[in-house]
């Protein structure tokens, strides 16, 4: 017979949601980038860009996944080193280019992960994850 289901805390709920539209802003964002090649972006480079993006982007849903469905707290701390690196390398483009629509974007998608992030760190969550 099975183990009854556990009822996932409104924080565990919220960061799993969060992270998911953060995830789901990053995919469209990919899907709609320019693909123009360039001098300085041949079509192979371009390629290899969407497929790393997109491989990334299953990476980090599986991280979501493991922390709020598996009860892992790893994944978290590996989303938050990830989030700092997000911020790190949007805070040199807003710098080098200004704010632009597809930096906006990516605030929006860090803003996200931020609030998901916290809550999986706060509250009723803090019970939920495994070491």
């Amino acid at each position: 017979m099975a183990a009854p289901a556990m009822t996932v805390p409104v924080n565990v709920w919220w960061f799993e949601v969060l992270l998911y539209a953060s995830l789901t802003i990053d995919a469209l964002s990919v899907a709609f980038q320019d693909r123009t090649p360039r001098p300085d972006m041949t079509e192979q480079m371009i390629g290899a860009a969407t497929v790393t993006a997109a491989v990334l982007l299953l990476l980090l849903t599986f991280l979501v996944w493991l922390a709020a469905q598996r009860r892992k707290s790893w994944p978290r701390w590996v989303l938050t080193l990830a989030l700092v690196l997000s911020s790190i390398s949007l805070t040199q483009v807003v710098g080098e280019k200004g704010l632009q629509f597809d930096s906006f974007v990516d605030i929006v998608s860090c803003a996200l992960t931020l609030g998901g992030l916290y809550c999986s760190f706060t509250g009723d969550a803090k019970d939920w994850f495994n070491a």
